[in-house]
């Protein structure tokens, strides 16, 4: 593709090292340049408007340009545009907003510490919980458990415990120490005939079996997303994390929960441990925080966490870790202001209506030739496509099939994300039912489409 001399695409070209992205294939075809957005739409700079049907990335939960927002942001600028946490130093947003979090975490909550991203928020976890071994006296307790397919962020540390190959290959991941246990895809590592519950109960032993393989001492913590995400939006299969859970108390691991995609509304409860029965010693979220208007994460922790680490940093005259935009005060009042226009306008309550009407929409496409699978709860969801139905396989190489149809769905009007290929759908969660067919309209053109290409 060719575009025009110091255009914002050729100076992209060749100013722009993109995140996931093939970088010779990007010389090659260059970006979608996005100009400006309103609710669940945005725009690029030729005028077209796309529904934004992965809310950016999995993130802006109350749509694009609210408006209280920007002005949250803008008071906050003009009193106190920024200070820091460290050395006993705080500030009243910081203050507030953990006070907020620790108040309706779905567990009893001690302390809530801020980062900038999931992936910082995780790799401080992972921290925190080495330091927390060392305090009980407990130096051999350093590893942790993930799982494959996991997506829990990028830092040499986070992109260690993702369970995704290309998160791995040539970066010499994971890093020692960190360990995988089965995908909890149901459709995808099931046996014949294997029920979800035995299914779930496989998962569970495979779990026990790498415990007691590494020894039960040496474990700190077991890493879950309550639905994977970037992995392909894997449900977990009936009675997945009970079972789960169950093997971690029985050798007193601690459960962390990433809630970077789930928290704050996205499953239909304002926690995805809160929808799925989860009790974790450890809450991660991000994105939907501020719905992105402003990079700030946190982690909350609870008091069998808190306490250790507390007598720890005495011990030693400091808890040596933190940054420097921790607790930004800006992106703070915009978080608290955005979990108050959640909280207001009822946005939870909508993912649970209109997010069933969306999974009613997309399940009803289970039988388009091109579709093996379609998986999700409340206003997050995937469409695994296929060529074979029965063998649940696509084109070779993995991914060729889901690109194509993501293209075609760009092509007409909705930004989706293909994950291998598996098509995933995040709408912001203001979108009304009429919007959602208007996104499911326009995938079932696109499958159709695909279907004309390849003459199946």
């Amino acid at each position: 593709m060719t575009h025009a001399p110091n255009s914002p695409e050729a100076r992209d070209i060749a100013h722009h090292l993109h995140a996931y992205t093939d970088a010779r294939r990007h010389q090659e075809i260059g970006p979608l340049v996005v100009e400006r957005g309103e609710g669940i739409y945005v725009h690029d700079i030729h005028g077209r408007r796309y529904i934004e049907a992965m809310a950016g990335l999995w993130s802006v939960g109350v749509g694009f340009s609210e408006e209280r927002l920007v002005e949250a942001a803008a008071r906050q600028m003009r009193r106190l545009p920024f200070y820091h946490t460290f050395g006993h130093k705080s500030h009243g947003p910081v203050i507030d907003l953990a006070e907020k979090l620790v108040s309706i975490a779905p567990v009893p909550m001690s302390k809530a510490f801020f980062t900038n991203s999931g992936s910082e928020a995780n790799d401080t976890v992972m921290k925190l919980l080495r330091y927390r071994s060392n305090a009980l006296g407990e130096p051999q307790r350093k590893k942790f458990i993930s799982r494959v397919r996991a997506y829990h962020g990028v830092t040499l540390a986070s992109a260690s415990l993702t369970g995704l190959p290309n998160n791995h290959r040539s970066f010499d991941l994971p890093i020692e120490g960190v360990l995988h246990t089965s995908s909890p895809h149901h459709w995808r590592e099931a046996t014949p005939g294997e029920s979800e519950e035995a299914f779930a109960t496989r998962c569970a032993e495979d779990l026990e079996a790498m415990i007691l393989r590494e020894g039960p001492e040496t474990i700190a913590a077991f890493f879950g997303e309550p639905v994977m995400g970037a992995g392909g939006v894997v449900m977990p299969p009936a009675t997945y994390w009970e079972k789960i859970q169950a093997v971690l108390n029985k050798y007193g691991i601690l459960l962390v929960a990433d809630e970077v995609i789930c928290g704050f509304g996205r499953t239909g409860n304002m926690w995805g441990s809160t929808t799925f029965g989860m009790k974790p010693n450890v809450l991660v979220c991000s994105k939907q925080l501020s719905s992105s208007y402003l990079p700030i994460s946190a982690l909350m922790i609870d008091e069998t966490v808190f306490e250790p680490i507390a007598d720890e940093s005495n011990r030693i005259g400091t808890l040596g870790h933190g940054f420097t935009a921790g607790g930004h005060p800006v992106a703070a009042a915009v978080a608290l202001e955005n979990i108050a226009i959640i909280e207001e306008r009822g946005l939870v309550e909508n993912v649970r209506g209109v997010g069933a009407h969306m999974q009613k929409r997309l399940r009803a496409l289970v039988d388009h030739p091109l579709v093996g699978e379609v998986r999700g709860i409340g206003l997050i969801a995937a469409v695994e496509v296929v060529t074979d139905k029965a063998a649940k396989k696509a084109l070779d190489p993995v991914g060729k099939l889901g690109g194509m149809i993501a293209g075609i769905l760009q092509e007409r009007g909705v930004v989706g994300r293909a994950m291998g290929d598996a098509l995933a759908f995040c709408p912001p969660m203001i979108i009304t039912e009429r919007q959602v067919d208007d996104m499911v309209d326009i995938l079932e053109a696109s499958l159709e489409e695909a279907k004309r290409r390849l003459a199946v």
